[in-house]
């Protein structure tokens, strides 16, 4: 109807005039009613801000008196939310000056830390300019949950307000309100509805009048034999002071989500998500169903740590026939590089015997380099042994090295993906040479590498528990001479058949006393672990472990997910470990996992975490960022930069940091550099 008052407009009314004018009759004639101020009793008043603007409503014993509110201006947009709240109360103050001075008032805001404001120590500029006008007042201010502050808080709480609204929006409004796609936006030509839903409250009272069971609540209160319920004024059933819940699903996985999976909640457990809802529902088996929730939500399953026993029983590896036909081999890296070079440590043990050759390496060595070490150092003194044991370093798992003992008849066995206990032994004994080696730089001050042959001779010759005995002993068939122990004069038979028999002897003394400790550390491990097992056509998580300092989605790799998955399981190796279907962006990840290192998932979600998001290594550790080179001049240095492009983020996201915080923290990137 504006428009027909312009000037060079034709006056001609319409039906959407009529019916424009219609509503203006339907509005200014039910609009509410405002109560008069009462100046000798306390007032109310309810503030909120938005990045919209700021509202309140000046109360009196729960009636209204007046409403106010404006929208932010051009260097408000950019205050914090604590200064926005507080600006919410100062324009209130300054509206109702001449209701609220000199009279006692209370001021309810869903800010908490307001509460403190005339206590706080540290207050800028602004906030100590607006509590010189607030200290004027006599008032109180309180915390208001923000989901009761429903009049000041009424445009972005759609759950308070149960009737279809309908008004011509300012354009930003609705342009702001389309981009948080809230759902209750219907567009029509020149007018913008906003449809309500009723509330939770609202919705229960409804589903009660058709649920059975509430209705046989209903009669026994009349015939007073339901204690603990009653019935209010409008007919809804109450367990005390919780409502009661009809049993309908929509419903009640509202008030799950609503108490799970929302920014007010963040996935508790199931008891404390059950202590929080008991306070205000109740419906039958409603602890089950909680817990039956939570046990089911996939964020919880990726996220969440478990505190219960390592899942799969102790399996010791079958104990070796003779000396030197069983080995375990290990690298110990990242060893401080001597002045020979050497920056690893080569570790291999007879299984049998406990014996161990400690054989100094460079990163940088080729197979066959590797090849002529192994050649030289055992197979000349022992020979070829019948089986290898090893984790799948690329040393191991290259095809030259698989070539290598095909042709000699050497078997490889690798230990199942990042699962380093299937070759305890060899993880043990570099426990103990680093144990030994940092003994020695305390000591003695020396190079490690010079420490190396005496750190190989002090473990060969130490009494082993589970063979009873050294391992030189076990190899020998006679103690190693020492300083400290020494022969006595004399000739002793070293060749005969009793020497072979007293050797064959000594081996099934071994063997035995292997079987014995075995079997003592099985229990033991046991008692500390669970039994699990899964089918063929489970589906589990896989456990991963993010790199130190990672950077994902602008987000810490600490804060990554546990767990990722979850993937199908198609076959079980052996008594503890599975093999999974992997996508293709997981191809270069061995699909072969101890159970320890799998979670059942209880419920496959619809949509699943998106693999290519976690670049995952062998070892189950996330990929490294793609590097730039670059560096920057200063007065006195020059400090060297390197361009980062992290995963998953464009180049236009790229960042520079320092390449000696670069290589503390990814060695592995510049080792071919070095």
């Amino acid at each position: 109807m504006t428009a027909l008052l312009e000037k060079n407009i034709k006056f001609q009314w319409t039906s959407a005039c009529q019916k424009a004018f219609e509503e203006l009759k339907k509005r200014l004639t039910t609009a509410p009613v405002l109560t008069f101020p009462d100046m000798h009793k306390p007032f109310s008043v309810y503030c909120d801000a938005s990045r919209l603007g700021l509202g309140c409503v000046l109360m009196q014993e729960g009636k209204v008196i007046a409403y106010a509110s404006r929208q932010l201006r051009d260097h408000e947009k950019n205050y914090p939310t604590h200064d926005l709240e507080l600006a919410a109360v100062v324009h209130a103050l300054k509206v109702w000056r001449h209701y609220l001075f000199g009279q006692k008032c209370d001021i309810y805001t869903d800010h908490k830390s307001l509460k403190y404001i005339f206590t706080q120590t540290e207050l800028n500029m602004r906030q100590r300019r607006w509590l010189e006008l607030i200290k004027d007042y006599d008032l109180e201010i309180h915390y208001h949950p923000g989901k009761a502050n429903v009049v000041a808080d009424a445009l972005s709480r759609k759950s308070q307000i149960s009737l279809l609204w309908a008004r011509e929006l300012p354009d930003e409004l609705a342009i702001e309100f389309d981009r948080l796609s809230l759902g209750f936006l219907n567009k029509t030509e020149g007018t913008v509805f906003m449809e309500f839903e009723p509330t939770l409250e609202q919705e229960i009272r409804k589903g009660q009048l058709n649920d059975e069971k509430i209705k046989e609540v209903k009669e026994l209160i009349k015939l007073d034999k339901a204690p603990g319920f009653r019935v209010d004024a409008d007919g809804t059933v109450w367990h005390g002071d919780r409502i009661c819940v009809p049993n309908i699903k929509s419903i009640r996985d509202l008030i799950l989500k609503e108490a799970h999976k929302t920014t007010y909640s963040i996935h508790p457990g199931s008891e404390k998500m059950y202590q929080d809802l008991k306070r205000k529902f109740w419906w039958y088996g409603m602890k089950r169903e909680v817990a039956e929730y939570v046990a089911l939500c996939d964020v919880c399953q990726r996220v969440k740590a478990e505190h219960q026993k390592p899942a799969g029983l102790l399996q010791p590896l079958k104990i070796p026939e003779w000396k030197w036909e069983e080995i375990g081999m290990d690298f110990i890296i990242g060893l401080p590089r001597t002045q020979s070079g050497f920056d690893s440590i080569w570790v291999v043990v007879d299984r049998l015997t406990k014996v161990a050759h400690f054989i100094p390496v460079k990163t940088t060595y080729s197979g066959a380099k590797l090849a002529e070490l192994y050649m030289s150092r055992i197979v000349c003194l022992h020979g070829v042994p019948k089986k290898i044991v090893s984790d799948r370093g690329t040393q191991f798992t290259s095809h030259f090295w698989k070539r290598l003992h095909e042709s000699m008849g050497t078997k490889l066995n690798f230990s199942s993906a990042y699962h380093p206990q299937t070759d305890g032994q060899t993880e043990r004994t570099n426990q103990i040479l680093e144990d030994m080696l940092r003994a020695c730089a305390i000591q003695y001050g020396t190079s490690w590498d010079k420490s190396l042959p005496y750190a190989e001779f002090s473990y060969n010759n130490s009494y082993q528990a589970s063979i009873k005995m050294s391992p030189f002993q076990a190899l020998y068939g006679r103690r190693c001479r020492t300083p400290l122990h020494w022969d006595q004069p004399g000739e002793k038979q070293l060749f005969g058949p009793g020497i072979i028999e007293d050797a064959e002897r000594q081996v099934r003394m071994i063997r035995e006393n292997l079987r014995i400790a075995q079997t003592r550390q099985k229990s033991y491990a046991d008692n500390r672990r669970r039994d699990l097992e899964f089918a063929v056509g489970d589906y589990v998580y896989l456990k991963v472990s993010p790199i130190r300092g990672l950077r994902r989605f602008k987000v810490k790799g600490k804060l990554a997910p546990r767990y990722i998955g979850p993937f199908k399981i198609i076959d079980r190796k052996g008594e503890v470990a599975y093999q999974l279907e992997l996508p293709d962006k997981l191809s270069g990840v061995h699909n072969v996992f101890h159970i320890s290192q799998l979670k059942k998932c209880l419920r496959v979600p619809e949509e699943q975490l998106q693999e290519d998001e976690l670049n995952v290594q062998d070892d189950l550790t996330y990929t490294d960022p793609n590097f730039g080179n670059g560096r920057e001049n200063y007065r006195n240095r020059v400090i060297k930069m390197c361009k980062v492009k992290w995963s998953h983020h464009t180049a236009e996201e790229a960042t520079w940091e320092r390449e000696d915080d670069l290589r503390a923290d990814y060695p592995e990137l510049f080792a071919s550099q070095s």
